[in-house]
């Protein structure tokens, strides 16, 4: 994996100039493009990750988007998203996303799935089609967070069961992935309990 190119990583008012991997339905990376272009409509598949941070007890750790977003404002998703850079690790990604978004360090990180979706934004015309990587760590609910505002509006923790009954329940208060990448997670935990007898 290289190095992101100078200007590829920076501040939020600048995201939308950064490149993203484009990638097939396989996801073998095909080229790379800005954000900005790979959500405009009709959208282009490219590579993407959704970060779900878990304390001890299994509750998981939402973000509410930002208002400045340009996709899917306020609405309610997993810890963090972003996008690699072209030929960029998906973990250092992340760690780099979780730092920006709500100032968490040094998390180990396990990819338990892919999600790919499309999803078309009525508010801003934007769209979502990604090949999405989901990813798990740990954290301990009482560990220091340092949210960023122009990145997240608003952060709590939910048990993963009342979550999921939350999406059937209020769909449009969520991000549209949210409800794909929350299935990828129980299928890992719930393989992780068959697995462990389970324990």
């Amino acid at each position: 994996m290289r190095e992101p190119r100078t200007g590829e990583i920076g501040g939020a008012g600048s995201r939308e100039s950064h490149l993203v991997e484009l990638v097939d339905k396989e996801g073998s990376a095909t080229g790379e493009i800005t954000v900005e272009e790979a959500h405009r409509a009709p959208g282009l598949l490219h590579r993407a990750f959704s970060v779900f941070l878990r304390d001890a007890s299994g509750r998981v750790l939402l973000q509410q988007r930002a208002a400045t977003k340009t996709r899917f404002p306020l609405r309610w998703a997993n810890t963090c998203c972003g996008h690699p850079a072209p030929g960029e690790s998906l973990d250092v990604a992340a760690k780099r996303r979780l730092v920006e978004e709500v100032g968490v360090e040094d998390v180990d990180l396990t990819e338990v799935g892919v999600y790919s979706y499309y999803a078309e934004d009525p508010a801003t015309g934007r769209v979502e089609y990604e090949y999405d990587h989901v990813l798990l760590g740990r954290l301990d609910d009482d560990a220091p967070l340092l949210v960023d505002p122009g990145e997240v509006a608003g952060v709590r923790w939910m048990p993963l069961d009342e979550l999921e009954l939350a999406l059937a329940r209020e769909p449009r208060a969520y991000a549209p992935w949210l409800s794909g990448v929350t299935d990828r997670l129980r299928r890992h935990l719930d393989d992780d309990a068959g697995r462990s007898g389970g324990r």
